[in-house]
């Protein structure tokens, strides 16, 4: 039986539509991008025959020029894929159609099913989804297309009184000679070919493509970071709520349909055409009030759709993400998460954030999640270009020089030397490889070394051990090149001095580069995060999530007061866990909590600039303010010697009333800086709020039954450090009872339970360790410290045989942890 491959089952999705894409112009929003990044997809639709890639928000009428298969006759055919709801989109795709002249069928894929556009909460389209759409679009366009020839019509008009004027300036010029005359008249047939399918009507055509979805593995994912699926809102605001982008703690009361979140029904969706895909049949288990809702709209689709069809089992376990918080925060033990947290992230799409800004919130109700990109950019040219810098300048310089004659050699001899400054001057203001970073890239997945994926050999070690692989890779990888370094190595560690030599000598030659371009990348992203300015700080804070004591004199320094909040935020994350019994007022005593919040007024007052948070928010100005006017104060004291002079040289006889509105003045300065301390205790009042809401996760009934917190000593203190993805697979696969896990069973099932049961055919509970494959989906993300103790824990149970699928909403660090509960996406 074939293993489950989340990459293979998304390419032969995409192989599935081929005759979609074949000849079409192909238009993919900031998701699919994403999403085709990592999947590796690009090479497989030139393979397929598209004749160019665009994006969708950025589109320019230029995109038909673009042609990867030579393609020369008109374009008659676009293609846009979407990892959004068609109301957010509709925008983009009005546009492609009316920039693009002569299109006569456009196909449109979205990852969002026709039943989930019907379900979005206040959506305009009914079950009958992309029927309608296809109607409303054609509605929209050809009014576009009547406005645009009536606009036209009086712009022909305006042309034709002036047209007199036109011809005697100029534009008989252009006109001059025979050939220039033979391109207008063949530019002129070319509009004549527009003008012809006027009249054609516009087929439009919506289908469901589900697989839009980032895998780091062919048995990790998550979700595009500009999908709808990852942007919707996982808990609405109430008590118990910290984020839209985390499911609200955990209360054991179930929520009915219209307090469900707009992204348990996405979600609930998006696994449920996942799993058909790869034909699975699924056993539902859940932990989690989140994901009790989410398995209840997985069981109810079951019922309706997968009856008499046969599919391998599988089991399917839903947990919230609150149900373990400090593992995302704490800065574990994984190379994949340092990278991922000290690479630079692709910029979101700035127009889809202003639009769910402005729209999506005021209609929906519901506040969207700003998610940031999972795509990072590894800075390969930066390192390439460090040191024989002066080389490959030279070199670069030279390139210019001859490819500016080469283009412009017709001109005089005087305007090839202008071209030569001008190469110069590229070369003197910046360096043209750092402006346009030809070698700045992202992960593929599909990207390995003799069959093994690199990514998936790395998350499943620790932080030295997957640097250690690196460099044996590229040991390896050099050595199959007749390439070699001299390079000092040592056994068991890699450093930069030993990885930079090696990446240099691969990149070198431009065949060893595009042939090896996996290897290359993902040394270079280990590389800069293995760089001093991102290890020390990512260290420092290991030092301090060990240190008892709470004392930080060896990171003094490489912690901002943003990393000293994220310390709090974990500190009670910890007191929570270890001190369960403790009330609502928080772990700690009223004393210690009082000197840690003066400590932290104190640092805001202080140093404002640093203290740009959301709960601080109308209030930064004020902050500011007042201590440039305490700067401004300390400036302009006066010695004493200034002093005895101005005595004497000034005449105060006249001034006798002034004292007492200076006092006035004093006395007004002093009432603003008590308002302003006073408000900033409120605003610190309300964040410590948020931490005891932390802190009392873990007094929610299932994890107190369950006891996975640190105090627990299951297995040793081994098992206490670990995540809960560990604990759980632990006691899952050692059939161990889990107190909260909620099994969903089908209208068949329950069927066989009470009816047949009472005859003694009833069919016994399944259990998720009887499973040969198994899908755990963290509703709110997971990191990759979760992954590698997820594998760990299956290697430790016995089951080779076991398949293992792990995914989540995003993919989670530890300064996204932050944003999520006291930053902007937070409900503080």
């Amino acid at each position: 039986m074939a293993l489950v491959d989340v990459i293979k089952c998304c390419i032969d999705s995409i192989k599935e539509i081929s005759e979609h894409i074949e000849g079409a112009v192909l238009y993919l929003d900031s998701g699919c991008t994403e999403s085709f990044q990592f999947v590796g997809a690009f090479p497989v639709l030139l393979d397929l025959g598209v004749r160019a890639v665009c994006s969708l928000e950025n589109m320019s009428p230029l995109d038909a020029v673009a042609d990867w298969n030579s393609n020369f006759d008109p374009m008659r055919k676009i293609v846009v894929m979407t990892s959004r709801l068609l109301s957010d989109t509709h925008r983009y795709i009005l546009r492609c159609l009316s920039t693009n002249h002569g299109i006569r069928h456009c196909a449109i894929f979205t990852s969002i099913s026709e039943i989930a556009h019907s379900a979005y909460p206040n959506s305009p389209l009914g079950p009958d989804a992309f029927r309608e759409y296809e109607t409303l679009l054609l509605q929209d366009y050809e009014e576009l297309v009547q406005k645009r020839e009536t606009e036209s019509e009086q712009l022909e008009d305006s042309t034709v009184q002036q047209k007199s004027a036109f011809e005697d300036d100029g534009w008989s010029r252009l006109t001059s000679s025979e050939e220039d005359t033979s391109h207008l008249e063949a530019s002129s047939s070319g509009k004549d070919i527009y003008s012809e399918d006027v009249g054609q009507a516009l087929v439009v055509s919506v289908h469901h493509f589900p697989l839009i979805l980032c895998p780091l593995s062919p048995r990790v994912f998550v979700l595009p970071s500009e999908g709808s699926v990852a942007e919707a809102c996982l808990s609405v605001e109430h008590e118990d709520s910290l984020s839209p982008g985390l499911p609200s703690m955990t209360t054991g009361l179930f929520s009915d349909g219209d307090d469900v979140p707009s992204g348990a029904t996405l979600t609930a969706h998006f696994i449920y055409h996942l799993a058909a895909k790869m034909d699975l049949k699924m056993e539902i288990f859940s932990l989690g009030d989140l994901s009790k809702s989410v398995g209840k709209i997985l069981m109810d689709m079951s019922s309706l759709y997968d009856v008499g069809r046969r599919k391998r089992p599988a089991g399917l376990l839903l947990v919230d993400r609150t149900f373990d918080l400090l593992t995302p925060c704490c800065h574990g033990d994984s190379l994949i998460d340092r990278m991922f947290s000290s690479l630079t992230h692709r910029k979101r799409t700035a127009s889809y954030t202003h639009m769910k800004g402005a729209q999506s919130q005021a209609k929906l109700g519901s506040p969207s999640v700003e998610r940031p990109p999972v795509e990072v950019q590894v800075p390969l040219a930066k390192i390439l270009s460090e040191e024989d810098s002066k080389i490959n300048d030279s070199r670069l310089k030279e390139n210019i020089e001859a490819f500016l004659r080469g283009w412009d050699a017709y001109n005089s001899s005087s305007q090839v030397l202008n071209l030569a400054d001008l190469s110069n001057k590229v070369y003197n203001e910046k360096s043209l490889s750092s402006e346009i970073q030809l070698l700045t890239g992202s992960f593929v997945s599909t990207e390995h070394f003799r069959g093994t994926p690199y990514m998936e050999a790395l998350l499943d070690r620790r932080t030295k051990d997957a640097a250690v692989l690196i460099k044996k890779w590229l040991q390896e990888t050099l050595h199959r090149e007749n390439l070699t370094v001299n390079v000092r190595s040592r056994p068991g560690s890699a450093t930069k001095a030993e990885l930079k030599p090696m990446i240099k000598a691969l990149a070198e030659n431009q065949s060893s580069l595009v042939r090896n371009r996996g290897i290359i990348q993902l040394a270079a992203a280990a590389l800069a995060t293995l760089d001093e300015s991102h290890s020390a700080r990512w260290d420092a804070f290991v030092r301090s999530h060990e240190q008892k004591n709470g004392k930080m004199e060896s990171s003094s320094g490489l912690l901002s007061f943003k990393d000293a909040l994220l310390l709090v935020i974990i500190g009670y994350i910890l007191a929570g866990e270890n001190f369960p019994t403790s009330g609502s007022g928080g772990p700690f005593s009223w004393q210690e909590e009082h000197f840690l919040k003066e400590a932290i007024v104190d640092a805001i007052i202080e140093n404002p600039s640093e203290a740009k948070f959301k709960f601080l928010h109308g209030l930064t100005e004020e902050l500011e303010a007042n201590i440039n006017r305490i700067k401004s104060e300390e400036s302009k004291e006066v010695s004493p010697y200034q002093l005895e002079i101005d005595d004497f040289d000034n005449d105060e006889w006249g001034k006798w009333g002034d004292e007492d509105a200076d006092n006035n003045d004093n006395k007004e300065q002093e009432y603003g800086d008590v308002q302003l301390k006073l408000e900033l205790h409120d605003r610190v009042d309300n964040l410590f709020k948020v931490l005891h809401k932390v802190s009392g996760i873990k007094r929610s009934i299932p994890l107190r039954e369950a006891g996975f917190g640190y105090e627990s000593n299951f297995h040793g203190d081994s098992y206490a450090s670990k995540g809960l993805l560990y604990k759980l697979l632990t006691r899952v696969l050692g059939k161990n009872d889990v107190p909260g896990l909620e099994y969903h069973s089908s209208t068949v099932g329950r069927l066989f339970k009470s009816g047949f049961g009472r005859l003694g055919l009833g069919q016994a509970k399944p259990s998720l360790a009887d499973q040969n494959v198994l899908l755990i989906f963290v509703m709110g993300g997971i990191n990759g410290l979760e992954v590698c103790e997820a594998l760990e824990a299956l290697s430790e149970c016995g089951r080779p045989d076991l398949e293992l699928i792990l995914g989540g909403t995003t993919l989670l660090t530890p300064a996204d942890m932050f944003d999520l509960l006291l930053g902007d996406s937070s409900y503080l």
